[in-house]
């Protein structure tokens, strides 16, 4: 219990800063978008392209493990995404939404948890979950955003202007150059290392303080649903996931401890930036973002309890 709250407290601290910030008005109105912009187009980018073009392919390379978690992952994305568009909600509001259900936060969270339950060997299975949330499942959430954005009746021109605005995201593009470098076989530069290291280091404090930035506003939209998005991702995630590693796949334990593991971390920052960054209603995901960091305390108590067992 004690590792659990030694990595949760530290998070909580930074949105608990970001919200005090903006109550006390050091920091203004636009604080939390202008914020999230830097996470978007500087931080967020250079960790992902950093992450990419420094792995090996026997690093990521593990398909049983991958399908544990692409399978549960992908599973929840689209179950939400059917939900909440059954419930009206439009295509670009039901992705991030989407998004919200299905994204770990394997970064924040799960990479120092791992660290600190599984020791040293924990961090590549953390690493390879890691990436596939925040390249494969960030980019086909902001595939279904832009395909609903795009009002065109010709499925041509649609395609055409879903594909320019891909090229100019930078949390699409970023992933593919990196693994485009590590295909080449070039090592980065030092310079060039420490640069984008230091840039993807702040991601962590400037997104979880913006987080704190927003939820200090007084948010006119409404939060219908959030209890839903947040059964799907602390119950219905880890328990898909314990099905498939444990009883379809049969992964080793620290292998299947792991996947289990992420699949109970709360949502991450990523659907809230993509929500600022596409000025959608962001009520539903920052309050999913906080009820879920609140609840892990005790579904991810729950999951140590049972692989210590």
């Amino acid at each position: 219990m004690s590792s659990v709250v030694n990595v949760i407290l530290p998070i909580f601290g930074l949105i608990l800063v970001g919200y005090v910030c903006r109550r006390t008005e050091r920091l203004g109105e636009t604080a939390a978008s202008e914020l999230n912009r830097f996470v978007v187009w500087l931080c967020l980018p250079a960790l992902l392209f950093r992450a990419t073009a420094t792995a090996t392919w026997a690093e990521v390379w593990h398909p049983e493990f991958i399908a544990v978690v692409a399978i549960g992952t992908l599973a929840i994305f689209a179950l939400t995404l059917v939900y909440r568009r059954r419930a009206t909600r439009h295509l670009v509001d039901a992705s991030i939404d989407a998004l919200g259900a299905a994204y770990a936060n394997t970064g924040y969270v799960g990479i120092p948890l791992s660290l600190l339950v599984l020791g040293d060997p924990g961090l590549e299975p953390a690493l390879i979950a890691t990436l596939f949330v925040a390249c494969v499942l960030f980019g086909l959430a902001v595939v279904c955003i832009e395909v609903g954005l795009q009002s065109e009746r010709s499925a041509a021109r649609a395609g055409l202007k879903v594909g320019r605005a891909l090229a100019r995201n930078p949390l699409v593009v970023s992933p593919i150059l990196g693994a485009l470098w590590a295909i080449g076989g070039l090592s980065l530069p030092h310079a060039a290392d420490t640069f984008l290291r230091l840039l993807g280091d702040a991601t962590t404090p400037a997104a979880l303080v913006s987080l704190g930035l927003f939820l200090a506003r007084r948010q006119p939209g409404t939060a219908q649903g959030t209890l839903g998005l947040v059964g799907l991702k602390l119950v219905a995630h880890p328990l898909i996931t314990w099905v498939l590693a444990y009883h379809v796949f049969a992964l080793p334990p620290l292998w299947a401890q792991s996947a289990l593991l992420m699949s109970a971390l709360p949502t991450g920052t990523g659907p809230f930036m993509l929500a600022e960054f596409y000025q959608r209603e962001a009520a539903v995901v920052s309050r999913t973002i906080l009820l879920t960091t609140l609840g892990s305390l005790l579904t991810l108590s729950l999951c140590l309890y049972l692989l210590q067992g």
